[in-house]
């Protein structure tokens, strides 16, 4: 049996929460009244640079940066908060995920998310609509603050860093594949996220018993 992680980190969106880009670009292109397929350039196609997306979560731009970019790019000015929400507002639980986090918070394990994620999005999600991720979790390793993203060496430095503990004491899992792989190369133990069940018994087989 491998030896106990002293800490877990959660991927955010694939594991906790299910989101969808689709549903955001339709919400954002009914705001500014353009179409979907402008919305998904602005955000996704970055020629001949990275794309905005990638920008944001990597903290390369701020969130006024970004509306501007947007306004810029579409001929167009929307309610600012109106806009913000449309395209934040995708995301839901995976219950089988949340039922399973707070079955581990409960046996006093330390919890941690860390995610390729946006200053809007996490706003969002840490409003209080889901308010586990702010009572359950008491570490962030975000990748717009650790201006690193999955599955980048330096993110998986920031996130061990944040909890004072050596990579090989630190478990991920993310649904990802690539993700695992870097967390794995920085020296974490990582496995990739198939389902809640699949989730326990890989803890299980570390020592850490799922009540």
């Amino acid at each position: 049996m491998a030896t106990s992680p002293r800490f877990l980190y959660f991927d955010l969106g694939g594991v906790l929460l299910s989101f969808s880009h689709e549903q955001m670009c339709v919400q954002m292109a009914e705001v500014a009244g353009i179409s979907t397929a402008d919305v998904q350039a602005v955000l996704f196609d970055g020629a001949p640079g990275p794309s905005l997306q990638w920008r944001l979560e990597r903290g390369e731009v701020t969130v006024d940066e970004a509306y501007e970019h947007f306004c810029s790019r579409t001929g167009t000015r929307p309610n600012r908060t109106e806009l913000y929400h449309a395209g934040s507002n995708m995301f839901a639980t995976i219950d089988d995920t949340v039922a399973l986090v707070e079955r581990l918070h409960a046996a006093g394990h330390a919890l941690g998310i860390l995610s390729n994620t946006n200053a809007f999005d996490w706003q969002f999600v840490t409003d209080g609509r889901f308010a586990f991720l702010g009572e359950r979790f008491g570490t962030y390793a975000l990748s717009f603050e650790a201006r690193a993203m999955k599955p980048e060496p330096e993110i998986f430095q920031y996130a061990a860093e944040l909890v004072e503990l050596p990579p090989e004491q630190v478990f991920f899992t993310d649904d990802k594949q690539e993700n695992v792989d870097g967390a794995l190369a920085a020296g974490f133990d990582a496995v990739v996220f198939e389902s809640a069940a699949q989730l326990s018994d890989e803890l299980r087989r570390r020592g850490i018993e799922v009540v």
